[in-house]
């Protein structure tokens, strides 16, 4: 399945944005186990692929060059961390502002949750 989205990029040289139509490649975690080298040929053609579980998005693979793998990964980190930072402020705006005391945790709840994902 593929799927299109479009990329909108700010280009600080010229001071325009440029949209980009992108597709998105989907695949079944069925057909990551019975055709492997398809996948791994789609990834290194595509750049990217996300791995469907009983048809919802559950991974996302990206193919790494140039050894950029600690790069990509801090950015995917930082991107995700954007993306919760996000939803909190839409909750908030939705149910009114935290206070100091939820705040506190939420930031516990979050610190925990890594430490655990860290010691799988």
């Amino acid at each position: 399945m593929v799927d299109n989205r479009v990329t909108i990029v700010y280009d600080l040289v010229t001071g325009s944005f440029i949209f980009e139509v992108k597709a998105m490649e989907f695949l079944s975690v069925r057909d990551f186990r019975t055709s492997p080298k398809s996948v791994w040929e789609k990834l290194s053609r595509k750049g990217e692929i996300v791995i469907t579980n009983n048809g919802k998005p559950t991974a996302l693979m990206l193919n790494i060059e140039n050894n950029e793998l600690e790069e990509l990964s801090r950015a995917i980190r930082q991107a995700k961390a954007m993306i919760s930072i996000n939803n909190m402020r839409m909750i908030a705006a939705q149910n009114g502002y935290m206070t100091d005391e939820e705040i506190e945790m939420e930031i516990n709840a979050y610190r925990k949750e890594k430490e655990e994902i860290g010691n799988e």
